[in-house]
């Protein structure tokens, strides 16, 4: 029964932990497709998008689970990193759309591309945000701008359920810490003891 609970309690952390956070946003209608480039390595200045990918993109995808994400890990340090926001336009007139003028945010910025039958989803403009020598907390933070992303909270009851977990998680350490160190002690005193015999053998 002991077990059950723990592997309850677990759970609950795990999928509190992927719908509150970090990431954990609605993104609007237009916005069709996700697209990360960054090196394999973490050197040179992709810290920051490695560190979104692994914990801000599951959150995103979970609430956005209609919306492909796609990553693409390259060997070469010196390249960019780029997150590419692509956005669908159902009254665009033609097939290629002209360019869109640079926000004034720097990390922002916009290309035209042209539609295929081949792309998945189709679209008509791409935003693009250099992700390089940012944080992932900035690359976030940018990414909500430019898509009017609504940030999902938890609700009264949840967030309490949230600290209960946090308090019975802090426990649970404290307690394996206890435990070590009990377990630690008895092994430094039979080994003493063990010592002690083979001296008066």
């Amino acid at each position: 029964m002991v077990t059950v609970i723990r592997r309850m309690t677990k759970l609950k952390t795990k999928l509190f932990d992927i719908r509150f956070g970090p990431g954990a946003a609605t993104l609007p209608r237009d916005v069709k497709r996700l697209h990360l480039t960054f090196a394999k390595k973490y050197n040179g200045g992709h810290m920051g998008p490695r560190k979104f990918w692994r914990s801000c993109l599951p959150r995103l995808k979970y609430h956005n689970p209609a919306i492909p994400m796609t990553i693409d890990r390259i060997e070469d340090q010196a390249s960019p990193s780029i997150l590419s926001i692509h956005f669908a336009s159902p009254s665009s007139p033609s097939d290629v759309v002209a360019p869109v003028a640079s926000t004034a945010d720097p990390t922002l910025s916009t290309a035209a591309t042209t539609k295929t039958s081949t792309d998945a989803p189709s679209t008509d403009k791409v935003v693009e945000i250099d992700m390089k020598n940012k944080r992932d907390s900035e690359i976030l933070d940018a990414l909500m701008k430019a898509t009017n992303a609504v940030q999902v909270e938890p609700s009264a009851d949840e967030r309490a359920e949230m600290e209960a977990l946090a308090v019975k998680r802090a426990r649970s350490e404290e307690d394996s810490r206890q435990m070590r160190e009990v377990l630690e002690r008895r092994k430094y005193k039979a080994n003493m003891l063990a010592g002690a015999r083979k001296l008066a053998s």
